[in-house]
This record gives C-alpha cells, sequence and structure tokens, in this order.
C-alpha cells in the first residue's frame, strides 16, 4: 500500500510519498516514506523533535521523524493503522494473447548478474531463457557510468567471474572501458547474444496464479516466462535531488551516472553536489580543465591509498599460457580481500586502517582549515570506504572550494547555502549516488495477489537468504537484501546466489514441481539471524549511510565474510519452501513432499 500526495505535519502542508504493509511478526501496519523539503520540517528535525502527527484528509496518525536527507527531505515513520484513505484494490494480471511470447526463465538486467545467470544457466542446460534491458548494450552499471576517471576499487582479478578468468586485464585495479569489454566478451565468448533482448524496458511483471507464471510488458512486447530473475542491482537508478530552484538553472545538470560528454567543461564554472565514490574519482580528472570547482560536500570520506600497478606483458603472457596461474593469484587475493573483513565485523581492528588515512590526509593536505573539513568524525567503515591517490590533493589546488554549508535553494546562475552565500555556477554535477534501499523496479513486480514488491519491501527489504522473497512465488532476486560487502568483490555473492538458483531450478525439474517460494518462517528466521550478525558491526556505530533503510536497520549490507554467505547458499534446503498448486495456494500434500527431499 502506498500514498502519495499532500498532508500536513503539526500545522505544516508539505507532500510526502508514503508506502507501508502489515508485517506478519507483531501484526501491525508498519508505514513510512519522505517529506519533500520544507524547511519549517527540516528545522524541527534538527532542533530535536521527532515526535509529530501526520494528517492526510481527515486522519491524524502519530509518527516519528527519522533524518533530513541530503536535499532537504525528511524521512518520515509510523506504526499503527494506515494514515491514508483505502485505495483501490491491485489490478489482476493480464490476459495473454496470441502476441505474448513464451520463455522459461525471463532475466531482468545485462551487468554482471543478469549475463552470470545467463551463461550459468546455459552451461547447465537450461537453454530456454531471454535476458532483458533497457539499454543499447550489455554492461548495466559498467556500461551507464562513464564519467572520467571511473574505475572498480575492487582488485580486477576478483572483480570476475569465476568461470571467466581474463588474462589481459591491464590494471590491478580495472578502468570502466576495460570491465565494460569484459562484459561485452563474455556475452560472444558463451554464445548468448542471442537470447538479448536489448532496448526491452520491463515495465511491468505480474505472477500468474492460474497459469504459474510471470507475465511481463516490456517496451519491445509482451512476454510471459516460468521463472523470473531480476539482476538489475543496487547501482542502475541515480538519486536525482529534488532541491528548490533545481529546475530554474540556466546551465546543464546532469548526474554521474549519466555523463555529459557533448558538453565541455573546459574554463566552466562546475558545482558538484555529492563526495561519495564517484565524485572521488571524477573530481580529480576535470578540476584541472575548469575555471572554478565547488564541491558541496554533506559528510566527509575516508579514503585509504590506492594500491594500482600496471599488469606487466611478462605477467599476462603467465595467466594465458601457465595453467593455474591467474585462479592461484585469484585466489591469493581472495585470502586478502577476506581478511580485511573483520574491520567492518570488529570495528576496533579498523584502528591502523583509520590511523593510516589520517596520516594521509595531513600529508596530501597542508591546510589545517581545509583538512578539518575532510577529517571524517564517525567509525570508519560505518559508510562505504574509498580508495584514491588524488583526490584529496585536487582539493588543495586555488581553483576549488568545498563547501559544507547545507544547500538551501538553486538559483538561475548557482546555488544559494543555508549561510546565504551565493555560489555561482554555470553547470551542476549530481554525484549523489542511488536508488539503493527503494529502487524503482521494485514497484514494477507484483507477487500472489497483485502485490508490489516495492509494498512488500516497506518499511524494510526482507528475502530469504537474500534471494528469494516470500509471496513471490519463482523470483530470484540477485543482489537482493543483506548481499552488499564492504571489502570484497560482489561478483562473488552473484555466483553464491547462482548456484542456489540453479540447485533451486534443478530440484522443481526433478520433483516437477511448478512454482516455489520461501515460507514466511524461514524467511523471518534468516532476516533476525542476519539481524543479530549486524550487532556490534561497525555499521551499527551510529553513523547514517545509504547501507540504511528509513527505519535504520542496515539491509544492505552481509554482516560477515563473503565466505559465510557462500556456505549458507551451497545446498537447496527444500524445508524452507512452499509449493504452489495451480490456482495459486500453496498445496500441502506437495509441500510435505518437497520437505522431506
Amino acid at each position: 500500500m502506498s500514498y502519495h500526495g499532500p498532508a500536513g505535519i503539526e500545522g505544516t502542508p508539505v507532500r510526502v510519498h508514503l508506502s507501508g504493509r502489515w508485517e506478519p511478526v507483531d501484526g501491525r501496519f508498519h508505514w513510512s516514506g519522505r517529506i519533500e523539503p520544507e524547511p519549517r520540517v527540516a528545522h524541527l528535525l534538527r532542533s530535536g523533535r521527532r515526535d509529530v502527527e501526520v494528517r492526510i484528509a481527515d486522519r491524524v496518525r502519530a509518527a516519528r521523524l527519522a533524518e533530513v536527507d541530503p536535499w532537504g527531505g525528511v524521512r518520515i515513520t509510523g506504526v499503527g493503522d494506515p494514515p491514508w484513505p483505502p485505495v483501490a484494490e491491485p489490478t489482476r494480471a493480464p490476459e495473454p494473447t496470441e502476441d505474448w511470447m513464451e520463455t522459461d526463465v525471463a532475466i531482468i538486467g545485462a551487468g554482471f548478474g543478469g549475463l552470470g545467470a545467463a551463461i550459468r544457466l546455459q552451461r547447465a542446460g537450461f537453454t530456454d531463457f531471454l535476458v532483458f534491458d533497457r539499454g543499447e548494450d550489455v554492461g548495466g552499471t559498467w556500461r551507464d557510468n562513464s564519467y572520467p576517471g571511473c574505475a572498480c576499487d575492487v582488485p580486477s582479478h576478483l572483480y570476475s567471474f569465476s568461470f571467466a578468468p581474463n588474462p589481459r586485464w591491464s590494471n590491478t585495479f580495472s578502468s570502466q572501458p576495460e570491465i565494460w569489454e569484459y562484459l561485452r566478451g563474455c556475452v560472444d565468448r558463451f554464445g548468448i547474444r542471442p537470447r538479448l533482448r536489448l532496448r526491452h524496458e520491463v515495465r511491468e511483471a505480474r505472477w500468474d496464479e492460474q497459469r504459474q507464471r510471470w507475465l511481463l510488458r516490456t517496451s519491445g512486447g509482451d512476454h510471459s516466462a516460468r521463472v523470473l530473475i531480476c539482476a538489475t542491482g543496487p547501482l542502475s537508478d541515480p538519486a536525482i535531488p529534488d532541491l528548490p530552484g533545481i529546475d530554474e538553472f540556466t546551465g546543464p545538470v546532469f548526474h554521474s551516472a549519466r555523463w555529459r560528454h557533448d558538453h565541455d567543461l573546459t574554463g566552466r564554472r562546475v558545482a558538484v553536489i555529492g563526495t561519495g565514490a564517484s565524485a572521488v574519482q571524477f573530481v580529480p580528472q576535470i578540476q584541472p580543465t575548469v575555471e572554478k570547482l565547488t564541491l558541496f560536500q554533506r559528510t566527509p570520506a575516508w579514503i585509504m591509498p590506492r594500491l594500482s600497478r600496471r599488469i606487466s606483458a611478462v605477467e599476462q603472457a603467465a595467466f594465458r599460457t601457465v595453467p593455474g596461474a591467474q585462479r592461484a593469484a585469484r585466489a591469493g587475493l581472495y585470502l586478502v580481500r577476506e581478511s580485511m573483513g573483520l574491520g567492518f565485523l570488529h570495528p576496533a581492528v579498523n584502528r591502523l586502517a583509520s590511523r593510516l588515512s589520517v596520516r594521509t590526509l595531513r600529508r596530501q593536505v597542508p591546510d589545517p582549515h581545509l583538512r578539518d573539513k575532510l577529517t571524517p568524525r564517525y567509525a570508519m567503515g560505518c559508510k562505504r570506504v574509498l580508495i584514491s591517490n588524488d583526490y584529496w590533493p585536487s582539493l588543495t589546488r586555488p581553483n576549488v572550494d568545498v563547501v559544507t554549508a547545507g544547500i538551501a535553494r538553486i538559483v538561475p546562475d548557482g546555488l544559494v547555502t543555508d549561510d546565504d552565500v551565493h555560489h555561482r555556477a554555470d553547470t551542476i554535477i549530481l554525484g549523489t549516488g542511488f536508488h539503493v534501499t527503494d529502487s524503482p523496479v521494485v514497484r514494477r513486480i507484483h507477487g500472489r495477489g497483485g502485490r508490489s514488491l516495492g509494498d512488500a519491501w516497506t518499511p524494510s527489504m526482507r528475502a530469504y537468504r537474500g534471494t528469494t522473497i516470500a509471496g513471490f512465488p519463482n523470483l530470484f532476486f540477485l543482489l537482493g537484501p543483506n548481499t552488499g560487502l564492504g571489502h570484497t568483490s560482489v561478483v562473488l555473492m552473484i555466483e553464491a546466489q547462482l548456484h542456489l538458483v540453479l540447485a533451486a531450478l534443478r530440484h522443481m525439474r526433478a520433483t516437477g514441481i511448478q512454482a516455489i517460494e520461501p515460507t514466511a518462517q524461514a524467511q523471518r528466521r534468516w532476516t533476525e539471524r542476519v539481524d543479530r550478525k549486524m550487532a556490534g558491526t561497525v555499521w551499527q556505530t551510529g553513523c547514517s549511510s545509504w547501507y540504511l533503510d528509513a527505519t535504520g536497520r542496515n539491509t544492505t549490507i552481509w554482516p560477515g565474510f563473503a565466505t559465510s554467505f557462500r556456505m549458507r547458499l551451497r545446498r537447496f534446503r527444500p524445508a524452507d519452501y512452499q509449493v504452489a498448486s495451480t490456482g495459486g495456494t500453496p498445496n500441502e500434500a506437495e509441500r510435505e513432499h518437497a520437505d522431506a527431499v
């Protein structure tokens, strides 16, 4: 259930976007959302006021303000009856016609997850599948993010498929063009190009309980599939701030993931909003060419040196010709990166790393006033740790200003901050991240009874083993809740999930089962176990990050090593799933049979 429209907070008219769900754990309705930028509401929270009342139509409900986001919006949560009037029942699944095209498995997304799923399916003998992607080429994140300096912060030999090593990496940390080329090479290497449906944006996917199939409406035609694999990734939809006056700005405004290569920045006055992983890479690249660069920083980041080097021709030759050489290199990197996970699970371990970061900052930024602005005041690892050798030095240049005051509004020729200072600019670049805990794709996927995945994941995302979701039969979600990592490659997590997907499909094929989904009990046990493991980690030390959802839960990161996740997904457990018979209701006889397998 969701609502988007006018409301009132303590007598102040606002617009809100709210959604919620009945939570089976406590039997109550939990709702949350966002109040669009309104200075009086933001002032309430900043002055220490958290408990408020929200009025929608004639309904008044108690609520709690959670935080002011980077663009002035305020997050709000509540428990109780829905604060908005009843909404219409969800629409039924569309009626398939002769124009509908059928496939056994539909995959959404052609990045690492989608291509990995396609290759593994084909190698396992599941050849009836299609891969849908809205882009004109494969690559996902590594196709879309082409900003200057874009590169990976995970070693190259780990940031690739274990079944498709690349002996030609030119650097220990790969650049965007190389990674994109690697993914395109995998398509041809494994012969899956005929299965691609590019320029096919999936606009809606609905589970048809009677037919036991997913019905997909795409921009290139309608399809149906028995199994749906969602591999859109957490970094696919840019977060665009709704700053007051942004539509009045007379110059170009673009997100780093939609870089305007046709817009020459030479001699420009550029405002950069955001200081995350993308900005740390592109700011040093554009700084030498612009007339003025004003960097608007909300929170400084912990930054570690980038220990990268070129891979020599001799090493590349060894990887190509010496059996096991590249796998040995990968195994060594795997162990090193796994050991780095200790600092996230036990924050005290990160003290040595934080000292190294502080020493690097002191060496690269001699100005004490600027250095103070760039010094983090939270535990290392609570937010994403970044790597760079040139970001801090670039901020010391005469044509750069680092602004820590909040942005009040955009004006035609620049930005005005909360301290009433006017910062002139003719170009605005948004390094404001992505919709991670509120990805738009989840609003397009509708499971049993027409309920959207967005509603099921409000106010907090939950999935069994990060992959399957109660109420969504035959849906497998790659890089779902609590599958992200802070210390090593997420490709390892994708491959662990694909192992589980194939095990589930083999079980269904062997038993003749058409549709499965995890039981609510299994999903709840898994979530509770993850939450218990999260306690005591660096992510629970109190800082606000994109890892957290509106309730304050870390629904993004796996609180452990990649090894532990892979071990938990190595075996399919039929007892944790329920089987659906034709008509969409769980069949007890089939369920008992599955539990006994």
